[in-house]
């Protein structure tokens, strides 16, 4: 899925004009800091740089923003990705007395990538996604944000586009920061509902009574299933995509005692939407007659919709994940905040791509004259001048818009730095 304007093998000579003039550095080291509330959290992040050709550059530390700014000019990464906030500055990892150095601290975090879906989707497969099966973000990120907020009680989530086929989700609120790996995993238990690998056919087992928190994602999922699996997937469609719908119906059901099959239903009735009503009407007589397999309807939702994570990545605090605003190097595509108030109309192909950007610099300015004497006062202060050309130059492109989301996610964190800092002041008797 790269983008017709953008060719990889331009990527090292976009990377300098993108770190220099378009990566939000203040907007980036004012998420990460988080206040100062704790010392050394940023001097103790660890960052993971991938160079040129794969090479791979772990345990990367910074004391300032400026100097974070300085190295990524310098080495100009591929990617980049965020680890744990350490007992120890990262770069002085080797010199800390063995056994002491350990993972502290870390955002929440939640990835959920398109490949895990290949067996309910016939649109696309592997690293390829299209505007059909995108659908099934959507429906993720509604029911992950939903159960993180209600069920949970977090507020601060980032959600990010990975710049190629998938959503990263970063639970920022203290609490969430400071959660043990066994939390974290009973948290990524209590959101996976689909179980088991390639082999395994029926991934969704319900037992009664549902859980309230099923029964929630359960009015989303049923939201969004006639439109993605009936009609974008049209899985009651071929005979090869009913079977796989069949293989997760009671066998009762598919050989009813008195000899009438549900698939000889489906003969007489080909409208997808007609089938799948043949299919409730089967479940609500199996209800009122048995327990065993009484939610079958409700599972071949769930399977086909729920979202798919990867447990491994919110279980561990030490586990990387890519960075917000770094940029992918197969699509060229920036990895984006979200705004979850246009999540419905969010399109990944129009998220723009580093060469896209980089071309929008070259636009001719409006208010020329007005730069100049900005440019006057500017010379007074370089450092602000740089700061501040630097804000005019993302303005002036696509980005500006994420930029203006994650600005608006960083006041909400703000809000929350503020009771603890007048909380450490208060202790500390500084008033």
């Amino acid at each position: 899925m790269s983008s017709p304007n953008y060719d990889s093998a331009c990527l090292p000579d976009l990377l300098p004009l993108y770190y220099r003039r378009l990566f939000p550095f203040s907007q980036y080291y004012r998420w990460l800091n988080y206040g100062g509330v704790q010392k050394n959290y940023f001097q103790n992040r660890e960052f993971s740089f991938t160079l040129k050709d794969d090479i791979y550059v772990r345990y990367q530390s910074f004391s300032t923003q400026a100097e974070l700014e300085k190295e990524m000019l310098k080495m100009n990464p591929y990617k980049i990705d965020i680890g744990a906030i350490y007992s120890h500055r990262p770069n002085q990892h080797n010199t800390v007395k063995s056994g002491t150095f350990h993972a502290l601290e870390k955002e929440l975090v939640f990835d959920i990538d398109m490949t895990d879906y290949d067996d309910v989707r016939s649109c696309c497969s592997a690293a390829d996604i299209c505007c059909k099966c995108w659908i099934l973000m959507t429906i993720a990120i509604r029911i992950l944000d939903r159960a993180l907020r209600d069920d949970f009680g977090f507020q601060q989530l980032l959600w990010v586009y990975s710049g190629r086929r998938g959503v990263h989700c970063w639970v920022c609120d203290e609490a969430a920061r400071k959660l043990s790996v066994a939390a974290r995993s009973a948290v990524a238990e209590y959101l996976s509902l689909v179980k088991g690998g390639d082999e395994t056919v029926k991934k969704v087992v319900l037992t009664d009574p549902i859980h309230p928190f099923i029964r929630e994602s359960l009015t989303l999922v049923e939201r969004y299933f006639p439109r993605y699996a009936l009609q974008e997937q049209d899985i009651l469609g071929c005979k090869e995509s009913v079977d796989k719908v069949l293989a997760l119906t009671p066998e009762d059901i598919l050989f009813l005692a008195k000899g009438k099959e549900l698939q000889q239903d489906f003969q007489n009735e080909k409208k997808p939407e007609n089938r799948w009503k043949l299919v409730k009407d089967q479940a609500k007589r199996k209800q009122a007659t048995s327990k065993k397999g009484q939610y079958f309807e409700k599972e071949i939702m769930l399977q086909y919709c729920y979202p798919r994570l990867d447990v491994n990545v919110s279980k561990g605090v030490n586990h990387l994940l890519k960075s917000p605003f770094s940029v992918h190097p197969k699509t060229g595509r920036i990895s984006v905040p979200m705004d979850l108030k246009e999540l419905e109309t969010f399109d990944p192909f129009a998220v723009p791509t580093i060469s896209q950007i980089c071309e929008e610099l070259d636009r001719p300015r409006t208010g020329e004259d007005e730069e100049k004497s900005e440019d006057a006062k500017e010379k007074e202060n370089e450092k602000d001048a740089a700061e501040r050309r630097k804000i005019r130059d993302y303005k002036r492109t696509s980005l500006a818009k994420y930029v203006k989301y994650f600005d608006q996610f960083l006041d909400g964190l703000a809000r929350s730095w503020k009771g603890e800092l007048l909380k450490k002041s208060d202790l500390q008797k500084d008033f």
